[in-house]
């Protein structure tokens, strides 16, 4: 029976994020007047590491390195003040297509129809509406002291983006966020200059009437074409290498959520017949259960290194009937009970003292 790998290096199931936005956090510690250096050293980012633009960390690390962050500073509106630092090129190309893009509209669709190349979030993805007007945020859930400040961040850096290819400030007509409020409503509704609504169904920011067709001060066409052109290429190089069997276990990743999602509503966000998946899957050497179980297995091996939900919440998360049918997968697995692996992990990290 397999244990726990508690040692090996591997990927992130629950996502990754650029360098990029490690940067941005940085100088806003620095900005409110405290220095970074012993925050990077206590997470291990280098000055190498901050100079390697493809370099990432996965998300569960990038959000105790906010908390870290906020606790050093103060600030629990940290990562607005992080949002307000975040220029076009701390975006990455993406960031940088969108800054040329024609509107204001154009830039935020480009900026998150290319999110894949700064971050991934197996859970979920950014959107955009269809009429360009108000575009939200997946953020890890549920909610707690480690991931506010990123739907902060990246909802401010939107507006921020906005405002540049405007050039004013009252730029939104209301601003959603799904967590509740923290006590910080004026100073949310002074940065956004606009009704913010917390225990909202969704992340988001809604452009002021006709804004989103408003042409940007920095549009450029052939800089656009050049760099949209290149995101694709990327995107492409990305998606290249992914099997049937990657793109299903994305999908199930992201319809995990108080029960597992069927073989049926997957193949048809694939636009595929069940019969197509299976007959494929079985080219490849795979099938649906296993995938499920796959996705399944990794998920909560990261929920319970990773973050401090409860065994029920990681359980609603998984899909799973019940906690009991969590401990019995996860008996499996790692041949340990999730409470008994995540006991292990926090010794092992805990200071040793002489």
């Amino acid at each position: 029976m397999s244990q726990p790998n508690t040692t090996g290096k591997r990927r992130n199931t629950l996502g990754d994020i650029s360098i990029l936005y490690v940067d941005v956090l940085c100088r806003a510690v620095r900005q409110a007047g405290q220095t970074d250096r012993g925050l990077r050293q206590e997470f291990g980012i280098s000055q190498t590491l901050l100079q390697a633009p493809d370099a990432r960390i996965s998300i569960p690390h990038y959000m105790r390195l906010g908390e870290a962050a906020i606790a050093l500073t103060g600030d629990p509106a940290l990562g607005l003040l992080a949002g307000r630092l975040t220029r076009p090129v701390d975006l990455g190309m993406a960031g940088l297509a969108a800054h040329c893009a024609p509107t204001v509209g154009a830039a935020l669709a480009t900026l998150i129809r290319y999110s894949l190349l700064t971050s991934r979030n197996s859970r979920g993805h950014p959107s955009m509406s269809a009429d360009l007007c108000e575009a939200r945020f997946y953020s890890i859930r549920p909610y707690n002291r480690f991931n506010y400040f990123v739907v902060d961040s990246v909802l401010a850096a939107w507006t921020q983006l906005v405002r540049a290819l405007t050039g004013t400030t009252r730029v939104l007509q209301a601003v959603a966020i799904e967590y509740p409020s923290q006590g910080l409503d004026a100073e949310f509704e002074a940065f956004f200059q606009c009704p913010v609504h917390f225990n909202a169904k969704h992340n988001g920011i809604t452009l002021a009437r006709s804004l989103a067709s408003h042409p940007s001060v920095s549009a450029q066409p052939a800089m656009h074409r050049k760099l949209t052109t290149d995101c694709e290429l990327a995107l492409g190089r990305i998606r290249s290498g992914w099997t049937l069997q990657d793109r299903i276990k994305e999908k199930v990743a992201q319809a995990l959520q108080g029960s597992a999602p069927r073989l049926e509503s997957i193949a048809a966000e694939l636009g595929m017949t069940p019969w197509t998946v299976q007959r494929q899957l079985q080219q490849e050497g795979s099938g649906y259960r296993q995938i499920l179980d796959l996705a399944r297995r990794d998920l909560a091996q990261d929920y319970i290194r990773e973050t401090t939900l409860s065994l029920s919440e990681v359980s609603w998360l998984l899909g799973f009937s019940g906690p009991a049918a969590f401990h019995k997968a996860y008996q499996r697995w790692f041949g340990t009970s999730p409470g008994r692996h995540r006991a292990d992990l926090t010794r092992q990290r805990a200071p040793t003292t002489r």
